[in-house]
């Protein structure tokens, strides 16, 4: 009779150790072969990037409807079951803004949306095709004015400001006719005197001089040239601003890509002074500053989701009204709800996972709800600068 033999182990590819299991116990490698179909790798690349199984499932609603649920789970130790909170909040972050980019993406910034340009719109100046035109719709402006000046009802206030229109009429005219290369239009004799508004270029150069440029001694020269080249960025993007008609829609534009670009990683920063914050509040509750992390990444966890459907729900609403009176409404309401839930949801969260009283709870959250927000307008304000850079 023939002896049992057992069989060969399998080997680690990498170390030749022998596996037990879906890892090499010596190296770490997976026994898994990155040569599949695409399809496997697309589906492993959704694992590593959400954790597409059965946590989304276990995660997703308590994170919305049961506050402080998952930060106390986390804390107890049962975690495999839900989304990490850092990849939970990324992934949140990224989507959300990604929606409301794509929400606001087309606003219109001193726009007509399309419809007929007025004579006495400024904006008539930059549709203007020929330097005739230009010159028509000046004089139709001028005409206005003049009439306005001589009519005897008209407030001494209103003409201080209608004798400054001249010169802004005209610079928007000379403006035009310069892009189109034309001579400009001099000063009439007839016109009142009054204080001309400078072009946006005569203002960029008064506020930051003609030839500004960072540099900064202590810093190396590669930091202090691309400060300059921002800095030059900045000018170039805020002088179209200043000066309107139809450049400063694409400088707009210009502006929210880069404010969007920036907005994740400002966010991103918000997450630990969030949780210094509560640190400092709580200090005398005896938490590792991990724990208020946690805290910290589910709370905005939960807020950049309430922003996805929020989102989400505006972008469905018009559509929806359009068909159906009754859905746009109820949308609405959605909506609504949704905003009361948010910081209902914070509140309850706070009182849960630090277990104090609601008066103390009721004052801390007021009290951190204001740094917090002081804090989040100067960080926007600092991301809105850095776009106006791109």
């Amino acid at each position: 009779m023939k002896e049992l033999e057992p069989s060969p182990a399998l080997l680690c590819a990498n170390c030749s150790a022998p596996l037990r299991g879906a890892f090499c116990h010596d190296c770490g490698q997976s026994i898994k072969s990155v040569l599949q179909p695409v399809s496997h790798m697309l589906e492993d690349a959704g694992d590593i990037f959400f954790h597409l199984d059965e946590r989304i499932v276990h995660t997703l609603p308590p994170l919305f409807t049961k506050p402080g649920f998952l930060t106390l789970e986390y804390f107890s130790g049962r975690r495999v079951r839900y989304i990490a909170p850092f990849r939970l909040m990324f992934v949140f972050c990224l989507l959300a803004f990604f929606l409301l980019h794509l929400a606001i993406g087309d606003t219109k910034f001193g726009s007509n949306d399309g419809k007929p340009v007025a004579a006495d719109s400024m904006d008539a100046f930059a549709a203007a095709k020929t330097p005739d035109e230009v010159h028509a719709i000046y004089k139709d402006q001028v005409r206005e004015l003049h009439e306005s000046l001589d009519d005897p009802e008209t407030p001494a206030a209103a003409r201080a400001g209608m004798s400054a229109l001249y010169g802004v009429v005209r610079n928007a005219a000379n403006t035009r006719l310069t892009e189109l290369k034309a001579p400009p239009i001099e000063r009439q004799a007839d016109e009142p005197a009054s204080d001309v508004r400078r072009s946006g270029e005569e203002r960029v150069d008064s506020w930051f001089g003609n030839h500004a440029k960072i540099d900064v001694a202590w810093l190396p020269g590669a930091v202090n040239r691309r400060l300059d080249a921002a800095f030059s960025h900045f000018k170039a993007n805020l002088i179209p601003v200043l000066n309107g008609g139809a450049q400063r829609q694409e400088a707009m534009h210009r502006i929210l890509e880069g404010f969007f670009s920036v907005l994740p990683q400002a966010m991103f920063v918000m997450v630990p002074l969030f949780a210094l914050i509560l640190k400092v509040f709580y200090a005398f509750r005896r938490r590792l500053y991990m724990e208020h992390v946690i805290v910290a990444l589910h709370s905005h966890a939960f807020l950049f989701l309430s922003l996805i459907a929020l989102t989400l729900l505006g972008l469905a609403k018009e559509p929806v009204r359009s068909h159906l009176a009754i859905g746009g409404s109820a949308i609405g309401l959605v909506q609504f709800a949704i905003w009361v839930w948010m910081p209902l949801y914070l509140l309850i969260m706070q009182k849960r996972v630090y277990r104090q009283g609601w008066p103390m709870t009721i004052v801390k959250y007021w009290l951190i709800g204001s740094v917090y927000f002081w804090l989040l307008l100067f960080v926007i304000a600092v991301a809105f600068v850095i776009g106006m850079t791109h």
